[in-house]
């Protein structure tokens, strides 16, 4: 996949970010990087068989954290109204 296509795929980071990432990853054995010498040059990016290793539990993780999002959010209210509603206790005057 070529870097443009990447940056596509991944939205909202810049394009000095995915290009540090994509050296991080490419260092810790996650992600090949292939230069080709056409004219214009290109490079590819893929995905090892260590990072496809790697991807399969993650994207499972992925998908239960976006599948629990609702309770998610839910929780955060509650846990956000219950601190709320003891900061105002603190702040209140004793009778």
């Amino acid at each position: 996949m070529r870097f443009t296509e990447v940056r596509r795929r991944v939205q909202g980071v810049s394009e000095r970010m995915l290009s540090q990432t994509l050296g991080q990853l490419e260092r810790d054995g996650m992600v090949a990087r292939t230069v080709h010498s056409n004219i214009p040059p290109h490079v590819d990016y893929a995905l090892t068989s260590l990072g496809a290793t790697i991807a399969e539990p993650l994207l499972t993780l992925v998908t239960t954290i976006e599948d629990a999002f609702p309770q998610i959010l839910e929780a955060q209210q509650a846990y956000d109204a219950a601190k709320d509603h003891d900061r105002r206790a603190q702040r209140a005057p004793a009778s």
